[in-house]
């Protein structure tokens, strides 16, 4: 089965925060890739628990490479995306509940950048440990989102041609 998972936390206070960057994201593309047999879901748990709602999805290390798990990266500037694959959490909370769960790293996500940056491209992320939570827990403004929806037709193709074709292939052409 082709599980795409979309990252972030249940409920309406946390419906466009940030954080909640892989499910606004999952629920941008589902429309888009109905042609193809994919199951999409959110976690209704939170984030750093979202490894429970994964593992009984995953059954073996078929199942393991047709799972995309797709979440925010402040690391990476608004509107652009990463690929990659067998790779450590990076401090993610939610990716590292999965990776915990399913007992492996070899598994596909797709970054999708949240940082604010400048006219240049320089990353601004917010300073301190504080400062980065309620960044993280703020809510989009609505050109951000604009810019979000502009990426996820991005996400849809890297999506498909990875089902469809191969992860070498997307990520070579998307990264």
């Amino acid at each position: 089965m082709k599980l795409v998972v979309g990252l972030g936390n249940p409920g309406k206070e946390y419906e466009n925060t940030r954080h909640n960057t892989g499910r606004i994201m999952v629920g941008l593309i589902e429309k888009k890739l109905d042609g193809i047999k994919i199951k999409f879901i959110t976690p209704e748990n939170f984030m750093n628990n979202s490894g429970k709602a994964v593992a009984p999805l995953v059954k073996s290390k078929k199942d393991l490479k047709d799972l995309i798990v797709i979440y925010d990266d402040i690391d990476l500037p608004l509107g652009r995306m990463k690929i990659s694959f067998n790779r450590s959490s990076g401090g993610h909370n939610g990716l590292n509940s999965i990776i915990k769960a399913l007992k492996s790293e070899e598994f596909l996500r797709i970054r999708i950048g949240i940082a604010p940056s400048t006219p240049s491209g320089k990353i601004k992320k917010p300073k301190g440990e504080k400062a980065i939570l309620n960044f993280l827990l703020g809510e989009f403004k609505k050109n951000e989102l604009e810019i979000l929806k502009k990426l996820s037709k991005k996400v849809a193709g890297a999506v498909e041609m990875i089902f469809t074709e191969s992860k070498e292939k997307a990520m070579s052409l998307y990264n």
